[in-house]
């Protein structure tokens, strides 16, 4: 197949969150299996073209009442590969500091015109390079208008005649609304705006027009694909979904494990694997070097890295957090988001400086540390999609302690002891080891309150202090199991052709 990737983040070349990884792995496994695969982005100004190629000629793109606007095209290959990335490159829309907001978190006002604008480059550079796709992937609210361009504006252009969209919901929470008036910057037709379409609350909806007019939709795992057809994870598109849940189906991201393997990690102390797991407790170490806490391997460490934001549980941390710095443990943090959650960790770690330690910011090489020489992480979720930093964890041996919501409950197994029973039952036939004793790859907790996070976090050092060889096994456990991108390729490809097969029929 021909597969057309419209993303607005890519990795390495811009992130925000877990998009951004997904467009720049999927493409790729998409590629090992047989498959030509090209993606579009903008060229945000913190991309440097003097290490892009530029690609002669303007590309000229309709904007309704905004006219004709102009812009330039860069390329690369996405690293490790033969794909193509182009780069969209108008300074008016995308020569900014931030990808959506500015300093200070604002959304840029134009946000509509910024990604319409790449939504129909992605066509017209097709036309350009002569790349006629067999599937147009969408991502996001962003790009989630070129299923209803594919059936309207470019209906009857024979160019894209065969052309199938596939839409992918990452994050249901944004949803790109605007002012109607974005209806003429699209050139898709007003009869077009409605309640079954793109209309919401007399405005548009970019990410509603994308689920009813694309051929099929998938999100980023199984369990958020059934969480987004309910009123507590819909966020008003429960019904709207479910109306096309027909389309629908979840699908888990994996991850790069050539990055986050321990036996390879170059940002790692020292480097160990599921043989032998010595190297994680001079990881652990340096973890309590690194944050300046007492190196002392009597106590378990609890590390976390996420967005300080209300989606990633931060309110329930805060609210528990100095119960947890009572249970024997030390916890160290990685992350930047809210202001008041930057100013109450700070405050914390000032409070308690042997327990408990935060550096605000972002930093890749001390994410891998922390994954690293942790013992247990901590994701309590108010909602997760897929996420990607429980499944680092598994293959470092770093415990997950999660809240069971979307892909957290999907990878997830609980930790449940086997009764003696089975125990019995197993050493009679020989068969026991470290590694059977125990079902679970980690801790669960299922009620959004700060109790949950709690009693869950103490279960869950109480089985390091008390269950050595429990916690043991499910380190191995977890290490055994695989999230790759080959497995979630090959499932895109019979979503890719259920969509082709809908299209034609």
């Amino acid at each position: 197949m021909k597969i057309l990737f419209t993303a607005s983040e890519v990795v390495p070349f811009a992130k925000t969150g877990g998009l951004a990884d997904v467009a720049g792995a999927l493409p790729k496994a998409l590629e090992r299996l047989g498959h030509e695969v090209i993606v579009v982005m903008p060229r945000y100004y913190s991309i440097n073209r003097d290490n892009l190629e530029h690609i002669p000629g303007p590309l000229g793109v309709s904007m309704g009442p905004m006219g004709e606007l102009w812009a330039g095209v860069y390329s690369t290959t996405l690293p490790d590969s033969n794909v193509r990335v182009y780069f969209i490159d108008y300074e008016a829309f995308y020569g900014r500091s931030g990808l959506y907001t500015d300093e200070n978190g604002f959304s840029y006002p134009d946000n509509d015109n910024r990604f319409i604008f790449l939504s129909k480059a992605a066509f017209q550079l097709c036309k350009k390079l002569d790349f006629q796709p067999d599937i147009i992937h969408s991502h996001d609210w962003h790009t989630a208008p070129q299923p209803l361009l594919r059936n309207t504006r470019y209906l009857n252009d024979e160019f894209f005649i065969n052309s199938a969209t596939v839409l992918t919901i990452h994050n249901l929470q944004h949803q790109g609304q605007f002012y109607k008036g974005a209806m003429d910057v699209m050139e898709v037709g007003w009869e077009h705006f409605n309640p079954y379409e793109i209309e919401v609350y007399d405005g548009v909806n970019f990410l509603k027009g994308g689920i009813a007019h694309c051929d099929a939709l998938t999100t980023v795992s199984r369990k958020y694909a059934q969480e987004i057809q309910t009123p507590e994870f819909g966020f008003g598109l429960q019904e709207h979904i479910k109306a096309h849940s027909h389309k629908l189906r979840g699908i888990l991201n994996g991850i790069d494990y050539d990055e986050w393997s321990p036996d390879k990690d170059k940002y790692i102390v020292k480097n160990y694997d599921i043989n032998n797991l010595e190297g994680k407790k001079e990881c652990k170490r340096d973890l309590q070097k690194i944050f300046d806490l007492p190196i002392d391997e009597s106590k378990p460490v609890i590390g976390f890295v996420g967005r300080f934001a209300e989606q990633k549980g931060i309110g329930l941390i805060a609210q528990a957090m100095e119960g947890l710095l009572n249970l024997g443990t030390q916890i160290v943090m990685l992350g930047t988001g809210e202001k008041w959650a930057e100013g109450f960790f700070a405050d914390i770690a000032h409070k308690y400086p042997d327990r408990f330690a935060v550096y605000v910011g972002y930093s890749n090489e001390l994410a891998h540390k922390i994954e690293a020489g942790s013992d247990m992480f901590l994701m309590p979720s108010l909602f997760e999609p897929c996420g990607l930093n429980q499944i680092y964890s598994l293959r470092y041996g770093t415990l997950p302690i999660v809240r069971a919501t979307g892909g957290l409950d999907d990878t997830i197994e609980n930790y449940h002891p086997m009764s003696d029973k089975d125990r019995y039952r197993l050493y009679s036939d020989n068969r026991a080891d470290n590694t059977i004793c125990v079902i679970g790859t980690g801790f669960k907790f299922y009620e959004a309150s700060a109790d949950a996070l709690y009693h869950t976090v103490k279960w869950a050092i109480d089985t390091w202090y008390e269950q050595k060889n429990d916690f043991r096994a499910m380190q191995i456990n977890a290490m055994n199991k695989r999230f790759d991108w080959e497995k979630s390729a090959k499932e895109y490809i019979e979503v890719y052709e259920d969509a082709i097969a809908r299209r034609r029929d």
